[in-house]
């Protein structure tokens, strides 16, 4: 007769867990601390606590006539490794559910809740909670809710020290308020948003000029750039959703979040197949950080425009007539116009 594990057989077996790299009672110690954290981000809509097995949200779409949830999921890529370096880690949380929140404003969608993802080669608490705080700030200052998240303790498949990052945010948008490029038209002006540095994308190119190439430091002063190198390459991505929803309905055409691929690859995303956007690369002062790395690595001035920001982190579509009110609204600036084309990207 098969005889039942006593609870002395259980605890070796937690033991040798935690000897293989995984420390589940760490991990719920942890994970104990985060209520507070992340209670801040909740509004009445979200039911139960965090640590369940799904987040529920009650979700109310009052005053909306055909309500569209709106889905995005994402990382922040190889900035993540500036973080390791810097030993900071609140900017990047932050970086991540921006990211998530811009990619769904794009459609005129306002964020519901947002959950992330953890993967790392060891839990570490203090870095745990850095994360989450960086999580919450943005979600409350985006008004979603963090309503959960994983965290996985993978040995092996990171890096001493070192972690992955992604989140999935969850967004409404009525139907007839719905943003998709189709109006836009030629003659109709393109305005750009500045961006807050590299945002998330870039990075890998960006680690290899400015470290391998050019030997800096995440101390090191560049002429033209305001901070330290690590505190520039920090940045946190900027969420341009509460800005949008201030604009009168039907004013924007079209809007792309200018993430990896840049404005090259980004901007063809919105536009109809009849047309071209035609970037006027003079209409804004890129800045420095961008130039330093075109310069010092030898990049050719197109590709920059396909990998990085180049200072625009977001591009509004509107009509001429449109034009100087929406820069007045946005503080943002005309920076090329729509032309009869196949749905590309002509820089000029």
């Amino acid at each position: 007769m098969a005889s039942k594990a006593s609870p002395k057989t259980a605890t070796p077996s937690k033991k040798a867990y935690a000897q293989a790299g995984v420390d589940v009672d760490l991990g719920n110690a942890v994970k104990s601390r985060i209520q507070s954290m992340v209670k801040v981000t909740h509004g009445p809509e979200v039911l139960g606590k965090i640590g369940g097995f799904g987040g529920l949200f009650s979700a109310n779409f009052k005053g909306m006539k055909d309500p569209v949830l709106v889905s995005s999921v994402d990382g922040v890529g190889t900035k993540l490794k500036v973080a390791f370096a810097a030993g900071r880690h609140d900017t990047v949380g932050q970086d991540l559910v921006n990211h998530c929140i811009d990619d769904i404003a794009v459609l005129g969608a306002r964020p519901l809740f947002f959950l992330d993802y953890i993967g790392a080669e060891k839990l570490e608490p203090a870095v745990f909670e850095k994360l989450l705080s960086g999580f919450a700030k943005a979600c409350k200052a985006g008004g979603c809710a963090l309503i959960g998240g994983e965290t996985a303790q993978m040995p092996g498949m990171y890096q001493a020290g070192e972690y992955d990052l992604a989140g999935t945010i969850v967004g409404v948008v009525d139907r007839k308020k719905m943003i998709d490029g189709s109006r836009i038209k030629p003659g109709d002006v393109i305005i750009g948003l500045p961006s807050n540095g590299l945002h998330t994308n870039g990075y890998s190119l960006a680690r290899k000029v400015l470290f391998e190439t050019m030997k800096l430091k995440l101390t090191s002063k560049l002429p033209g750039v305001p901070k330290a190198l690590g505190e520039e390459l920090l940045r946190v991505h900027r969420n341009y959703q509460p800005l949008l929803a201030t604009l009168p309905g039907n004013l924007v055409k079209g809007i792309a979040h200018i993430t990896g691929g840049g404005l090259v690859d980004n901007f063809p995303r919105v536009l109809p197949e009849n047309c071209d956007a035609l970037i006027e690369t003079k209409r804004w002062k890129v800045p420095a950080l961008f130039q330093h790395i075109q310069e010092n690595g030898g990049v050719d001035p197109a590709e920059m425009y396909q990998v990085f920001n180049m200072g625009i982190g977001m591009t509004l579509v509107v009509s001429e007539a449109d034009a100087r009110e929406t820069v007045r609204l946005t503080r943002g600036r005309p920076i090329g116009r729509i032309v009869k084309g196949s749905k590309k990207v002509q820089l000029a």
